[in-house]
């Protein structure tokens, strides 16, 4: 691990409690968009109105969904969570890149030579490059999937492609308005060049244009696997589902909303992923020590809410009620102002019968996102024994086996051992795994190695069953077609659908009005001084950079802060 980021660890955080602690602002929740959200309020050059800013996170860690590792006998980092990022996301690449570049180092994220990864669907073991080949060669890769004459031959990306473009040039007012910037130069290539900004006039007012059950209604209104089933078939949307390499992008979400998310990462070429050396955590641990540098900069850590109530007149305008872990102690906190960043399942685990839950407007909002379950298993090995069944170095596969994908990450520079993502799933594959947890306490107990003896192994934090392992790799052998894969030294997992986070990421449920969603969480009672901020209710749900611009908006709109001399004036920040 590099000086850089064992300094940026070393935190200081406050896991004692203050009763009748007064604040100008108190922000619920450790991940990035409280982080955020505080570094702003207290790096702004007049502070008058917000001296005393603070923050309260009910575990023993920041940074949320976000956690980066190091196993036992490596210096490279590994990703339970969040693990990159777009180099077309402004505010995260400028704070990276620009802002805490002292701090932080850049580097990429690898997705490696598709001739060196694989496709294992329906027991059909092929390279990721196949459809690539074979279409180079005037062919059609031949699957075990029965798709329309018209799909055949394509990859889901491709597919993907095909069908949000299909549906956009079929609606006469989408054509005459933003056909230009959409193409289909070739059978398997669609070009979309559309802004954030164009996407939110085309989100709400495109309507679907094919005869049957959905002629006529807005695309907003339709659930993705309705629509993508309309337009490929049952069966090609099975392919889809597993190709793709994750059910949350097909489950029956908000259809609009996932034509610019899936053109704009998943099925774009053009895509640059990015990430940070030494744990992409290290973008909360950055910002947590740029505000504690201010005076009365805090982190209290393992207190958790419980309730918000209004306070009598002359005693700040509200309390919130804590729980000490330590000592299980409640205690008061009084604040004029309370920045909730909370994902929903966060929300609910809140005392529901105050004021503030009350409202059935509230409600009604918190519930227009799909909390998406996710889970990591992270593996670490004596050697990378992908090179030589594969001769990869980097990249991922995919499967419709329950581990779904898999990602061969780094080799230690020091010693070889090497990091590997066993399986990265989501949604219904998260309860196989689930299952082998719960029901199978013992743990896996890592092993000595020709560089670590066992006595250098020790408290580990979410060991994986020993039991899911075993699992696990007979699925990667099955994956790669080779029984002879060693058995791993060290293996971690992460279940995010666990409370408080309820899931990894969010979707937006059909027949929402996302935009006005998204403006009434960030301020849901208005004569109240209480926000709401987070990627669940976001325009980028799923990345950092929309936990990033909700809270830009809520700090614009409702603390009078200016948009800050770093970011791009003209950067869109979404509704």
């Amino acid at each position: 691990m590099s000086t850089k980021s064992t300094n940026l660890r070393n935190l200081r955080l406050n896991t004692g409690y203050e009763d009748d602690l007064e604040l100008d602002v108190a922000l619920v929740g450790a991940g990035v968009s409280s982080l955020y959200s505080a570094y702003r309020l207290m790096n702004e050059s007049d502070k008058t109105s917000h001296k005393r800013v603070q923050i309260f996170e009910m575990s023993d860690r920041i940074a949320g969904r976000l956690e980066s590792v190091v196993l036992p006998g490596m210096v490279i980092t590994g990703e339970l969570g969040g693990m990159r990022y777009l180099d077309s996301q402004e505010i995260i690449t400028t704070l990276i890149e620009k802002v805490f570049k002292d701090d932080l180092d850049h580097i990429d994220f690898p997705m490696g030579d598709a001739a060196n990864l694989l496709f294992y669907l329906r027991k059909q073991r092929f390279h990721a490059d196949a459809w690539d080949v074979a279409q180079k060669a005037g062919e059609k890769l031949e699957t075990r999937y029965y798709l329309n004459a018209d799909d055949d031959g394509f990859s889901a990306d491709q597919l993907f492609n095909k069908i949000i473009y299909d549906v956009l040039v079929a609606d006469p007012w989408f054509k005459k308005k933003y056909g230009t910037q959409v193409s289909n130069p070739s059978l398997y290539n669609y070009i979309f060049q559309l802004t954030s900004t164009d996407w939110d006039d085309i989100k709400p007012n495109l309507t679907y244009c094919f005869s049957g059950p959905y002629e006529g209604l807005k695309v907003n209104d339709l659930g993705f696997w309705n629509l993508v089933k309309d337009q490929v078939s049952e069966e090609g949307y099975t392919f889809l589902d597993v190709a793709g390499g994750y059910y949350s992008n097909t489950i029956n979400w908000n259809a609009a909303e996932a034509f610019p998310y899936m053109v704009g990462d998943f099925s774009s070429q053009t895509v640059t992923y990015k990430t940070i050396d030494g744990g992409y955590d290290l973008i909360a641990y950055a910002l947590a020590q740029h505000y504690l540098k201010f005076e009365h900069a805090q982190i209290w850590t393992e207190n958790q809410l419980l309730t918000i109530n209004h306070t009598d007149k002359g005693k700040r305008k509200y309390q919130l009620v804590f729980k000490n872990k330590g000592s299980g102690k409640t205690w008061n906190v009084y604040a004029d102002r309370v920045v909730l960043g909370m994902p929903r399942r966060s929300l609910e685990l809140l005392d529901q019968e105050g004021f503030l839950f009350k409202s059935k407007s509230l409600q009604y909002h918190m519930e227009s996102v799909i909390m998406e379950p996710s889970f990591k298993l992270l593996m670490g090995f004596e050697q990378p024994w992908w090179k030589e069944v594969l001769g990869a170095t980097s990249g991922h596969s995919i499967t419709d086996l329950p581990m779904r994908q898999c990602y061969y990450f780094g080799t230690d520079p020091n010693d070889a051992h090497s990091m590997f993502l066993a399986s990265y799933n989501d949604m219904n594959t998260v309860t196989f795994w689930k299952a082998l947890d719960d029901n199978h306490p013992e743990r896996f107990e890592p092993k000595a190695t020709r560089l670590m003896n066992q006595a250098s192994i020790t408290n580990l934090k979410d060991k994986a069953s020993k039991v899911m392992v075993a699992e696990a790799m007979n699925q990667v052998r099955e994956l790669h077609g080779d029984p002879n894969i060693p058995d791993p030294y060290v293996a971690l997992y992460k279940d995010w659908a666990d409370d408080p986070f309820g899931g990894g990421y969010h979707a937006w449920k059909a027949a929402y009005n996302v935009k006005e969603t998204m403006e009434f969480m960030r301020k849901p009672i208005p004569k109240e001084d209480i926000y709401i901020v987070g990627e669940a209710y976001s325009d980028q749900q799923g990345w950092v950079e929309g936990a990033f611009c909700v809270a830009e908006k809520m700090l614009q709109d409702h603390f009078s802060l200016k948009k800050p001399d770093w970011l791009d004036k003209g950067y869109y920040l979404g509704w």
